[in-house]
């Protein structure tokens, strides 16, 4: 008999609720991903959890199951360009907004990883810390996201080869940064993140 999820359902089970999260914060290179989700009523998976807790295949079988049974769902990406331009922090906040805004069922309340939101189209929200890791919709955000911008890096590995982003999806690993040493930034690279082991040279001149 598989195992009982610990994750929780909807907070408001009579409304329509997305769960809401984002994948790719934290990397030097590439889009952040944002997904929204509303799960059907008495949706379970005892697999579904956080996807940094899971293995590869483990989240893209789920992303199948999510993209299948979902009421709804939605993906967006914000650009390396939009993010040094409005900072990461709101780059996260506005793809969670658009993804919310693709939805193609309006929903009645939203689920949001993290601690800070703003407010959207008069949707009631709530932000939860570790929320990818206590409520099954922003799970499933967070599965979506983080698959659909993984995808997205392996196929950017194929036009920038020398920096392992087929691996790496963008964050700054040792080899990343000894290629950014080596071959330079990219149209992909954001500008506005700073590593130590980089600094004074690319980040600050280009």
């Amino acid at each position: 008999m598989p195992r009982e999820n610990h994750l929780l359902g909807p907070v408001h089970p009579e409304l329509s609720e997305a769960g809401c999260d984002e994948a790719g914060r934290g990397p030097l290179a590439g889009p952040v991903f944002a997904a929204a989700v509303i799960l059907p009523a008495g949706f379970r998976n005892s697999r579904l959890n956080d996807s940094k807790q899971m293995s590869r295949k483990a989240r893209e079988e789920l992303r199948g199951i999510i993209e299948k049974e979902a009421v709804a769902w939605a993906v967006e990406a914000v650009s390396a360009a939009e993010i040094d331009e409005m900072n990461i922090l709101e780059a996260s906040i506005a793809g969670m907004q658009r993804a919310v805004r693709k939805l193609k069922r309006r929903p009645d309340y939203l689920l949001i990883d993290g601690n800070r939101f703003h407010p959207f189209d008069g949707i009631p929200f709530t932000t939860v810390v570790g929320g990818d890791a206590t409520y099954l919709s922003i799970a499933a955000a967070s599965v979506l996201a983080k698959t659909w911008r993984d995808e997205y890096m392996r196929k950017l590995a194929s036009e920038y080869p020398q920096y392992g982003w087929e691996h790496n999806m963008g964050y700054p690993t040792r080899e990343h940064i000894e290629a950014i040493r080596r071959f330079g930034l990219t149209p992909e690279h954001r500008r506005s993140f700073h590593v130590k082991e980089l600094e004074p040279t690319l980040f600050d001149i280009l």
